[in-house]
């Protein structure tokens, strides 16, 4: 094994990156701004641009580098090939991504995961799950999203068609009207996303006009709801509920699927704290299979950084 490798988590806005030593400590990270015009014609140049003057700042040499690891936002085909366009990143997608960076970089080896996954490599090899063999982590977004890396024996499990781990898109109530973003109805982040949270709470209060809470006729956001949950708001309280009742089912059925040593909860809606998790593990008790019902649901630990951890681990793998 070779002495570095280099990490991206690759954003609509800007790309993370690390380099790191192939045994997993993190030497330094940046950020690189996403360039989205043309389709995203200069992403990949612009980062194959960031590591070439890296390396010669820190004098490495490509002898030295074992590769590039890389997460994008998007489903991935065989650790190489976007194929979708990813409309956050301006239309770019559809494209050996493995390939065309590698040619950028001189030859050096390229490996690509779906951003979601490649977080939660990052957590089961350096972070809350380290020591695990197999964990499922869900990111509950501070936006729409809800994302989902799902590892058994230590490998992603991207699927046929790279749509493995979406666990935002479960669907979890058949009768939604609302159209998801994806253009489906009822799927979980819906419910369980920053926005989600935001959107039921809102109904909660039309469908209870006579109900005292805080928040009414206030602009608030997910982390208002948890907090008046946390301080006694009988309708925050229920939408935290009715949310942790929907994402303990969620989990109870990918537990039944997956069995995994533990599930970990990132994202911004995940700082919520113990509102949060008390009532999710009750929940998921509920509907869990009888011998999973014991698994933990705990906190991811890595943060923003889980990316840049698990796109590494795509390269050094066992």
């Amino acid at each position: 094994m070779k002495e570095y490798a280099f990490g991206i988590d690759l954003g609509g806005t800007t790309a993370k990156v690390g380099l790191f030593t192939t045994s997993g400590a993190l030497l330094e990270k940046w950020e690189v701004p996403t360039d989205t015009s043309n389709a995203g014609e200069h992403i990949l140049e612009n980062l194959a641009d960031a590591i070439h003057a890296k390396m010669a700042e820190k004098e490495i040499t490509s002898e030295q580098v074992e590769g590039v690891g890389i997460g994008v936002p998007g489903p991935v085909l065989d650790s190489r090939v976007v194929p979708i366009i990813c409309a956050n990143l301006g239309g770019w997608g559809e494209r050996n991504v493995s390939a065309q960076l590698s040619g950028l970089l001189d030859g050096m080896k390229v490996l690509v995961g779906n951003d979601a996954n490649v977080a939660a490599l990052g957590e089961i090899w350096m972070g809350t799950a380290k020591g695990c063999r197999s964990a499922v982590m869900v990111t509950l977004g501070t936006g729409v999203g809800v994302g989902g890396g799902v590892i058994v024996n230590g490998k992603v499990i991207d699927g046929a068609h790279g749509a493995g781990g979406e666990i935002g898109h479960i669907t979890v109530n058949r009768h939604e009207t609302a159209t998801c973003g994806c253009g489906k109805h009822g799927c979980l982040e819906q419910y369980s996303s920053a926005t989600g949270v935001v959107r039921c709470m809102k109904k909660l209060l039309d469908e209870n006009p006579d109900a005292d809470c805080v928040l009414r006729g206030k602009d608030f956001e997910a982390k208002d709801v948890f907090d008046a949950a946390r301080s006694g708001d009988a309708l925050a309280a229920r939408e935290v509920d009715e949310m942790t009742d929907t994402l303990g089912m969620a989990l109870a059925s990918i537990a039944s699927t997956t069995d995994p040593e533990m599930f970990l909860i990132g994202g911004g809606v995940a700082r919520a704290g113990d509102v949060l998790f008390d009532p999710l593990v009750e929940h998921f008790k509920t509907y869990a299979f009888k011998s999973c019902r014991e698994t933990p649901i705990k906190a991811a630990s890595l943060g923003n950084d889980a990316g840049i951890y698990g796109a590494v681990r795509l390269i050094v793998g066992e």
